[in-house]
């Protein structure tokens, strides 16, 4: 089972506030959260996939999309929320799940796949961010196989706790799950990227009208 945690969008993005407001904020994480969760369903061989969510945005996206809700009423974060689904997988006998985050605008189907024919029949697949430090896709089997800790330095605990496992782990690097939006540095990236995802085509809007630098000098 593919599982997105999303925590409430009403405070995302933090770390964009010196460049956009709140509002703005929320509206930059609806539309990322929209591009993964319609690339997703545009695949024809996806697995089931599950928004792990409080968040009333998501509730509806996961509605539109077909996707399986599971409700995270603590909202106390991505660590927790995929702790809870995990063991609502193991209870169900769901044999792997990957874990993916919502702020990756830029994802394909065709990524998805290579994590999954890269999968072991026990083990792991791990998908940096691009900078190396965080973790932009996780696949375990077993489901449980280790715990996730999700943070700005979550990828090298990740890849020690899979070879704690002793099972193997494979890392793959690929270059659109790898891009995601934390920084003002990644909203350049987005921008500069081509493509004509709902994210891309709001961040460019906003650069032809001045509210948002569109180089990375200004960034």
């Amino acid at each position: 089972m593919i599982l997105i945690p999303v925590k409430n969008l009403s405070s995302a993005k933090q770390r964009l506030a010196a460049l956009l407001d709140q509002p703005s904020r929320t509206e930059l994480a609806h539309a990322m959260l929209q591009d993964v969760v319609s690339a997703l369903a545009a695949w024809a061989d996806r697995p089931a996939c599950a928004l792990v969510t409080d968040d009333p945005f998501a509730i509806e996206l996961a509605e539109q999309y077909d996707f399986e809700l599971i409700p995270d009423r603590a909202n106390s974060g991505e660590t927790a929320a995929i702790e809870m689904a995990t063991r609502l997988c193991v209870a169900r006998g769901i044999e792997s799940t990957l874990v993916i985050p919502g702020d990756i605008p830029l994802i394909q189907a065709t990524e998805i796949d290579q994590i999954l024919s890269h999968a072991p029949t026990e083990g792991s697949v791990l998908v940096p961010a691009a900078d190396d430090r965080g973790t932009n896709a996780a696949f375990r089997r077993p489901a449980d196989l280790f715990p996730l800790r999700f943070g700005n330095d979550s990828f090298k605990p990740h890849y020690a706790a899979a070879q704690a496992t002793g099972k193997p782990c494979h890392v793959l690097k690929l270059s659109s799950i790898a891009l995601d939006v934390d920084d003002p540095e990644d909203l350049h990236d987005l921008l500069s990227h081509p493509g004509e995802t709902r994210s891309q085509r709001l961040l460019r809007q906003w650069a032809s009208e001045g509210r948002i630098p569109n180089t990375p000098e200004r960034l």
